[in-house]
């Protein structure tokens, strides 16, 4: 994830600044964030949307307990999300629940 964040603000500076934008709405609005900006995927899995010109990114996150999200996987999206794109997102929020000391980074976009 935070690989596919710096990938990005290298390629495209105001692609990663409309992702950084969302990242910091959902840590303001967490659960109340709503489409068109977020979206409920399956299994507790949401997605922030954002879109540059006709490039549609996907940041996929959960909810650890009430006030944490958890970033856990990021595509340029083409039509639907791939379904391993899904199932990779899912399999990381298996992980951090068995371990999440093991599983948890934290970062700071530039700016805050």
């Amino acid at each position: 994830m935070w690989q596919w964040l710096t990938d990005l603000a290298k390629q495209d500076r105001k692609a990663f600044a409309k992702c950084a934008a969302k990242i910091k709405h959902l840590e303001d609005r967490g659960h109340e964030l709503k489409r068109p900006e977020a979206d409920y995927l399956e299994d507790d899995i949401y997605a922030l949307r954002v879109k540059k010109g006709h490039i549609h990114y996907r940041i996929l996150y959960f909810f650890h307990r009430q006030n944490v999200a958890i970033l856990c996987h990021a595509l340029t999206k083409e039509r639907a999300i791939p379904p391993a794109n899904l199932a990779c997102a899912k399999a990381r929020k298996t992980a951090f629940e068995k371990e999440p000391a093991t599983h948890t980074a934290s970062y700071r976009l530039k700016g805050d």
